[in-house]
């Protein structure tokens, strides 16, 4: 028979909790990523996917260049004793279904802590709502759609602005834009999935309210090939300024059909999506000089850390920070700082963190004006400056007086 002394027992224990504080720091903790890395918008997709691998390293490897954000000092998540994160990267294509089912995948299977995505507002409605099912936080990076964060879900959290605060920020602009030129009559012209359904919607409402008259909204069936019959009609109509709500493939095609039919709208503001996707200037630039579009991020002067991580962002991907990366970027780190605070894997835990966060300005990497969620999981600190196209690139134009290149009021086109 084996007796077993005090010292024995305390030993043996000790040895087991040293163990598990070693396996705790050399661990991984799994975050589920779902972005559509093919398909209509595979290319703000991989650009996402991109900008989540770059913060991941910078939260597991030390990085002192970068001194002042969230995590990048030391290696790994400290209150998990230098745990690393992971994400797991999963292709929804843009299918709200295939969303749905990877959502399950990652958190039965994959065992992810945390899930995260998902571009598509239509995909970011199933796959919260499969979260919500499970009991796992889901942070929304991109997805814009009002009743993602309006339907009594505890564990659904949206770092990026809503349609709402997109509508309030279009009238302040157009406002201060009709000091320079006529601006009266808005044609909005919206994909028929959730995104622009409720963008559009939101939009309209809110340029009524700020003065103007709405003078046609046109939706049409996402994905399309031909768009001859809206831009004819928008060409009937001659509105002052038209607002496009359209995912990459739409945007490219509406400036080529624009261009084949020979018209030119007086402003055109491209509502983010398919006008801040990298392959959009590389494909019609050309076509759009002048098109307008709203975006949270802003490069800084040299040396800062925005310009520091853009020049990171490009030694990897050879492009530049994006509106959608960068919104990406934020909110992910937003995340990893929300498990680090929790000091746990439990969903429980990172979601009340994820509930207590409260970041101020200059903790972010972006536009924000911090990040701060209600009780319906939104951030009510979310922000988006207007950007204008001039030559491949867009730069702040609005507000002015955070602008990096003087606004010129007029889409030029071609």
């Amino acid at each position: 028979m084996v007796r077993w002394g005090i010292k024995s027992v305390t030993g043996i224990l000790l040895s087991l909790t040293l163990g598990a504080a070693l396996a705790a720091a050399q661990g991984t903790v799994k975050i589920g990523v779902i972005e559509p890395l093919s398909g209509n918008s595979g290319g703000a997709g991989k650009a996402a996917k991109a900008g989540v691998e770059l913060i991941a390293d910078i939260v597991n490897n030390d990085h002192p260049e970068l001194a002042g954000m969230l995590l990048a000092a030391g290696t790994g998540l400290p209150n998990l004793k230098g745990a690393k994160v992971e994400p797991i990267f999963s292709d929804h294509q843009g299918n709200p279904s295939v969303g749905a089912s990877e959502t399950v995948r990652l958190i039965t299977q994959e065992k992810v802590v945390a899930m995260f995505g998902s571009y598509q507002s239509s995909v970011s409605m199933s796959s919260t709502a499969e979260a919500e099912r499970q009991g796992i936080p889901f942070v929304v990076a991109d997805s814009v759609a009002m009743p993602i964060t309006q339907r009594g879900f505890q564990w659904t959290f949206r770092v990026t602005p809503n349609a709402q605060n997109l509508a309030d920020m279009y009238g302040a602009f157009l406002k201060d834009l009709k000091k320079q030129r006529k601006i009266e009559t808005v044609a909005i012209v919206n994909e028929n999935t959730d995104y622009g359904t409720s963008v559009a919607k939101f939009v309209n409402d809110g340029l009524t309210g700020a003065g103007f008259k709405v003078g046609a909204q046109i939706a049409y069936t996402a994905n399309a090939t031909d768009v001859q019959a809206q831009v004819l009609q928008l060409k009937s109509l001659n509105p002052d300024a038209v607002i496009f709500i359209s995912y990459t493939n739409d945007a490219i095609l509406y400036m080529k059909t624009l261009h084949s039919l020979d018209y030119r709208p007086p402003i055109i503001i491209g509502d983010d999506a398919g006008f801040s996707d990298p392959n959009f200037p590389t494909a019609v630039g050309s076509l759009s000089q002048g098109v307008f579009n709203r975006s949270a991020f802003k490069n800084g002067a040299p040396g800062s850390i925005t310009a520091k991580l853009n020049a990171m962002f490009k030694a990897k991907t050879g492009f530049e920070i994006d509106d959608i990366t960068a919104r990406d970027m934020e909110a992910f780190l937003v995340l990893c700082d929300a498990i680090n605070r929790a000091g746990s894997t439990e969903p429980a835990a990172i979601q009340k963190a994820l509930r207590e966060t409260n970041h101020g300005l200059k903790q972010l990497i972006l536009g924000y004006h911090g990040v701060k969620f209600d009780q319906s999981g939104q951030n009510i600190e979310a922000y988006s400056y207007i950007t204008q196209l001039k030559g491949d690139k867009y730069y702040a134009v609005w507000p002015r007086e955070l602008a990096e290149k003087p606004l010129v009021p007029a889409f030029k086109g071609w």
